[in-house]
């Protein structure tokens, strides 16, 4: 292994470690069942996933894994307001938070550009499939206003962000044109 893979390697052990350590700690005060903490676990999930990204990216699933570059064009991501979440996202702040995929001059080429997006794509993917079944648990079980909560933070922090990946990969693929197949379908390692 490579030093920087050691070194991706410790920072996800330490994220990981620090994580555990806060999970349990929560747990103490709020008790395993809090949907509070459960919720912490899914941003939990978002970190460590993220950090992880050096050393394995995430896929979404091959029967929605590609995109059509007509979907750049399409309406609905302007009726769904999810041109303005992404302008939103890139004038704040929250850039910050994954400057992956994003294009700086020099530092990143359009196919390395289209695996980080689908891998970023990914992650919040899977986050909402792992939290979703939860938020129907605690609906059962009658907690109604920390259930629309969660639906608001499941749209704003997972939904959302697959969304706009997906509209930026679309366009992406409508920039590349012939080479269209390639950045819909990129190879992850693995």
């Amino acid at each position: 292994m490579h030093m920087k893979s050691w070194r991706n390697v410790g920072k996800l052990t330490l994220e990981a470690a620090v994580f555990g350590i806060g999970f349990v700690m929560l747990a103490r005060v709020l008790g395993f069942q809090s949907p509070w903490l459960w919720l912490q676990a899914m941003f939990f999930f978002l970190g460590l996933a993220k950090t992880a990204q050096p050393l394995f990216m995430l896929r979404m699933p091959s029967a929605i894994r590609a995109v059509s570059p007509q979907a750049a064009a399409s309406r609905r991501h302007d009726w769904l307001g999810v041109r303005r979440f992404g302008e939103f996202l890139r004038n704040s702040p929250n850039r910050h938070l994954n400057r992956s995929v994003y294009l700086t001059k020099g530092r990143r080429n359009f196919a390395d550009l289209s695996r980080q997006l689908e891998s970023s794509e990914a992650i919040h993917f899977w986050a909402a499939v792992l939290f979703t079944p939860y938020i129907a648990y605690i609906g059962f079980k009658g907690y109604i206003a920390e259930t629309v909560l969660f639906l608001v933070i499941q749209v704003v922090f997972n939904i959302y962000p697959v969304l706009h990946l997906r509209l930026v990969r679309a366009r992406l693929s409508h920039l590349l044109g012939e080479d269209k197949r390639r950045v819909m379908v990129p190879s992850l390692p693995n």
